[in-house]
Order: structure tokens, then sequence, then C-alpha cells
């Protein structure tokens, strides 16, 4: 399916957000020409349900490439192809037979037949592959949990090296 104008989605924040009617995703990626955003039925299915190329001109703001896509649900399993250029020396590694995790989801399927070595190997790796998974943050049970209500000008903030200050001398 072709994305059209009219769903192009926002690119903040990035992520896979439930918004009204639907979700929108958005994924930072500088060198790309393209990208494909693939919704699946199972986080083991060989092939997506639905796969909706963006449109640059439409879906894409600077290096953010973003998509609304309506009536979906929390739960929903998805991943991205991306294209783009080959060449190693310089840092580009686009191969879009991958299927990629979103950077910015906030929750993760792993297949039964997950393999690392199908992802390194020169073919489709979707039923294979780690995808990521629609997640609504509002529904959260936070338990009573609350921000503190401290202001900045309190509040100390202890950065160390976590081997420094844990190794046994």
């Amino acid at each position: 399916m072709q994305a059209d104008s009219g769903n192009s989605g926002r690119a903040a924040p990035l992520g896979a957000t439930i918004l009204p009617g639907g979700v929108n995703f958005s994924v930072y990626s500088r060198g790309a020409s393209g990208v494909e955003l693939l919704l699946f039925e199972r986080e083991d299915a060989a092939h997506p349900t639905r796969v909706i190329r963006l449109d640059p001109g439409a879906n894409r703001t600077y290096h953010y490439w973003h998509l609304f896509v309506p009536d979906l649900q929390p739960g929903q399993i998805y991943g991205y192809r991306v294209h783009g250029p080959w060449d190693p020396a310089s840092g580009m590694r686009f191969d879009p037979t991958k299927v990629l995790l979103d950077p910015y989801g906030r929750a993760v399927v792993v297949p039964n037949g997950y393999s690392r070595d199908a992802a390194r190997a020169d073919a489709d790796d979707a039923a294979t592959a780690m995808k990521s998974v629609v997640v609504d943050c509002s529904a959260y049970d936070w338990e009573g949990d609350v921000p503190l209500q401290r202001p900045s000008s309190r509040t100390i903030i202890y950065e160390m090296h976590v081997r420094g200050f844990t190794r046994h001398p």
C-alpha cells in the first residue's frame, strides 16, 4: 500500500505513539532513501500482513520518516525495512532484506525461531527477526507512584563510573 499525504503523520515523538484513531510512527534515518513500515499478525510470521511504503515527499521531514496509520491498536507487531546505499567504508550498511527494530520502540517480541545467523545471512529474515510492538503508555499502572515535587535548586545529581565505584579494592 502506498501512503497518502492525508496520513503523513508527525515527526515527533519518535517511535510508535497511540493517538486518537490510530498510531503515529516516526523513525530517524539520515542516509535512507526509502522506508517501509511492516505490520505483522504474529512475531514468527514469514511475511508481513501489510507493507506501507513511506513517500519521501509526504512522509519525511528532514531526516525523520513518519506516518499515521488509522485503526491500529496496542499490541500491533511491526518493523521497518530501510533502503539506502551499501557503502561499508563510509558506514552505510542499508540492507532492505532485513527487518529492523524501532530504536524508540517500547516493547520487543522474539520469535521462537529467532536466529542471529539469519540476521547476518544475505536473505530475508522476517520470520526469525525480533520485532517491535505498539504499547499504550497511558494504560500503565504506576501503582500510586508520582514524580517528586523537588525543585532543581534542591536536587543533587551524582555521576559516577559504575566499575570504579563498585570494584572491590
